[in-house]
């Protein structure tokens, strides 16, 4: 007998295969947005594949946000644009489920945020400039409070990451910004006066903004939310945090 060099093959299920023919379809733009697909029988048909396998498939891309699905005497299922809430359930999702650690998290937003503050700074309308100050309002108001304190933080920060107008930057820090609020230690935020140098932080990087001056946005940002990750740094050096170590579960935190 003939012994050949293989290794095992791994079959894709018919499910799958659908599924990415239809995906590629719809991304291409041969499947325009609002189109009703065929029903499950005609695909059926049309596939050659059980009506259970097509209604696999399609529940695959009802999970990726590329179609939705109703029931009922006028269901069916139509093809819909991928949201961001999509790509920001599954980045946050990830980062639970492979327990990414706080750290990389955080270095994810110090990479993303100062460059944020640029584009800001370039792109912001005045909308998103009122925006940036109703939330820099609410931080002051809210300041002898620190969990209260800690959300109109993270709603500022989000806000100046929507001027920017980008829309990857968008979801991604929407995504990890639920991660650091599920893992943030109050205690670095106890002191009256970290919270006087936040908002004063934040008024310089706004100050950078309202100038349209990009440059000067990303280094302030830079320092601010370097700070943070410095600070973390020596927490977790003094007295390793139960929460700052692996994104695992929820918590009543945030930053």
């Amino acid at each position: 007998m003939t012994m050949l060099d293989l290794t095992p093959l791994d079959i894709p299920k018919a499910a799958d295969v659908l599924a990415d023919v239809l995906r590629e379809q719809i991304l291409a733009g041969q499947l325009d947005v609002g189109v009703s697909l065929p029903s499950e029988r005609e695909l059926a048909q049309q596939s050659g594949l059980s009506r259970a396998t097509v209604r696999e498939a399609l529940l695959i891309l009802e999970v990726e946000g590329l179609v939705a699905t109703r029931t009922g005497r006028n269901g069916g299922t139509e093809v819909m644009r991928p949201r961001a809430e999509t790509v920001q359930r599954s980045i946050h999702t990830f980062i639970r489920g492979q327990g990414v650690r706080f750290e990389s998290v955080l270095q994810a937003r110090e990479a993303i945020e100062p460059q944020s503050a640029r584009l800001a700074a370039k792109n912001h309308t005045p909308d998103d400039w009122a925006d940036l100050l109703e939330r820099h309002r609410a931080i002051q108001e809210c300041i002898a409070d620190v969990p209260a304190f800690l959300q109109a933080n993270l709603a500022w920060h989000v806000s100046l990451v929507r001027a920017s107008h980008n829309e990857l930057l968008i979801a991604f820090t929407q995504a990890i910004a639920q991660a650091v609020y599920e893992a943030t230690d109050l205690r670095g935020f106890n002191s009256p006066e970290v919270r006087q140098a936040v908002v004063l932080a934040h008024q310089k990087v706004m100050d950078a903004i309202e100038a349209r001056d990009g440059d000067a946005a990303w280094r302030r940002m830079g320092r601010h939310v370097g700070a943070y990750v410095r600070a973390v740094d020596e927490r977790v050096k003094e007295q390793p945090p139960r929460r700052t170590d692996r994104i695992t579960r929820p918590t009543d935190t945030t930053t």
